[in-house]
């Protein structure tokens, strides 16, 4: 392949190719009128079942199943494939046009929040669960949950992207964004050697952040044959949590939840006995 030589200003003329081509623009905002639907629950979900979207629905019914019945929730689907998230409704509840957005009806005011580790964070204060109120516990906590936030674009964008969803194969970023998924991997499974969970001897929002994306990753949920492309097997003290987290009966409702593909699907969710 010949090599690139950008231009001194770069235009946008043409859709990049990939999976993601159609819905890939530079600029922000709704491109249509539409209006959110609301349902009969104070929480007002509205998704899809990526990584970034199970986070919230497992950490809705981890909530539920500790018998917080204000966490019951509506969760509408949105189809990014559609172009639901540049909805104008969608687009006043999160502005960078991305799954999840949440809107809490419960008070005066309705109050959004938008970016997947924002919303576990509100949830978790919301309720006084999964995220330990002792200093020193709460910053360990916190600083796993910005990791995942951090570290996952790398994981997706980088090596997801170049590795499953781009028009070619590509040796230079595959070889890059390949070894910074295995560095990822290795410090979690250096922090889960000497930890049971991630952020401690308790189950937390970080375990619940972490685990949609590198437990999905380790199980072989991911990205067509990544699990052995990246030699999972190596780092068994992840597995040992992945597989840990994975047979938490919330886990496994959570996961269902705005999931349109393969087993188990349930685009739309409006009460518990939705998932039995």
């Amino acid at each position: 392949m010949a090599d690139y030589l950008p231009p001194k200003v770069w235009t946008w003329d043409t859709e990049s190719g990939g999976t993601f081509a159609s819905i890939n623009r530079p600029i922000a905002g709704a491109t249509h009128d539409k209006e959110l639907p609301i349902g009969k629950h104070p929480l007002q979900l509205y998704s899809l079942a990526t990584p970034n979207g199970q986070k919230v629905t497992i950490l809705l019914e981890e909530l539920l199943a500790l018998g917080h019945t204000g966490a019951e929730y509506d969760a509408w689907l949105i189809k990014i494939g559609d172009g639901d998230q540049f909805g104008s409704g969608f687009v006043a509840v999160n502005p960078n046009s991305k799954i999840p957005a949440l809107m809490d009806h419960s008070g005066a005011t309705p109050i959004r929040v938008f970016e997947s580790g924002a919303i576990l964070q509100y949830l978790a204060e919301k309720f006084g669960a999964f995220l330990p109120s002792e200093p020193a516990a709460r910053a360990e906590c916190l600083s796993w949950l910005f990791w995942q936030m951090g570290s996952a674009p790398y994981l997706g964008g980088g090596f997801g992207h170049f590795y499953a969803y781009a028009p070619s194969k590509m040796e230079y970023p595959i070889n890059r964004f390949a070894m910074e998924a295995k560095r990822q991997l290795d410090v979690l499974d250096k922090r889960l050697a000497v930890s049971e969970y991630i952020a401690g001897d308790e189950y937390t929002i970080a375990d619940i952040a972490i685990w949609p994306w590198y437990g999905g990753l380790v199980k072989g949920r991911l990205y067509g044959d990544s699990a052995e492309f990246l030699s999972v097997h190596e780092y068994k003290h992840v597995l040992r949590w992945a597989d840990a987290i994975d047979a938490r009966p919330a886990v496994q409702r959570g996961r269902r939840v705005n999931r349109v593909s393969g087993e188990e699907q349930l685009p739309e969710r409006h009460d518990a006995s939705d998932l039995d």
